[in-house]
């Protein structure tokens, strides 16, 4: 796939067919991911890629933590600021109508909503999973690079035709993927990102929009 039309059909897919994800497939993205820059070539990034059972097991205990409404971990980072401020707050509001309006979820139905986030602990009925971690100890430059790697990620998956959900929603639940995956004790669980096959049939009008070229970038020309 021409790296173009890999970055422009590179989306948040929320629906994704149980056709299997081949091992050798995840490790030819993986092994070429690991060319994504970092600083000083420190490589942050600490993934782990579930499937079958182990995968099974993590989405059923967070079932689990959902249907007796037990608390959601402490989060360890802050996914947004408490003020978000403008243009960041509008954004983020048209993609919440858009994404629950496609879902036929009104604004002010508030279970509504929490049942479709629900999904995302099911990884959208993915049958692959990348959970990625970074040590605490490093700092915003590193989580920088870590978001360089995951963006490579999710664009040789493209390239593999396979698509991908990247989720920080499986923060709040890092303690049941710990239970499962045992990562070492200094790493913060930065999100999961769900891997498989588009469910064609499904059309949930998971495709946002960007905002104009001169509302992001400003040239400066000689």
């Amino acid at each position: 796939m021409e790296v173009y039309e890999a970055v422009k059909s590179r989306r948040a897919v929320r629906q994704f067919s149980d056709r299997p994800v081949s091992r050798e497939v995840l490790e030819r993205v993986l092994t070429a991911a690991a060319w994504s820059p970092s600083g000083s070539n420190i490589q942050p990034w600490n993934c782990y890629v579930v499937t079958g059972a182990p995968l099974a097991e993590i989405k059923k205990r967070a079932a689990e933590r959902i249907a007796t409404k037990d608390a959601w971990d402490e989060r360890e980072y802050e996914m947004y600021p408490a003020k978000l401020k403008a243009p960041y707050r509008q954004r983020r509001a048209a993609f919440g109508e858009q994404r629950y309006g496609a879902l036929g979820i009104s604004r002010d139905d508030v279970e509504g909503r929490q049942r479709a986030a629900v999904a995302n602990w099911d990884c959208f009925g993915a049958p692959a999973a990348l959970f990625c971690y970074i040590d605490r100890d490093l700092g915003r430059p590193q989580w920088a690079d870590v978001g360089m790697y995951l963006q490579t990620v999710m664009l040789l998956l493209r390239a593999e035709g396979l698509h991908s959900c990247p989720q920080m929603a499986w923060s709040v639940y890092r303690k049941t993927v710990a239970d499962v995956l045992s990562p070492p004790e200094g790493l913060i669980l930065f999100c999961g990102m769900s891997i498989g096959y588009e469910d064609e049939a499904a059309d949930i009008g998971d495709r946002t929009g960007r905002a104009p070229l001169a509302e992001t970038v400003t040239f400066v020309d000689g």
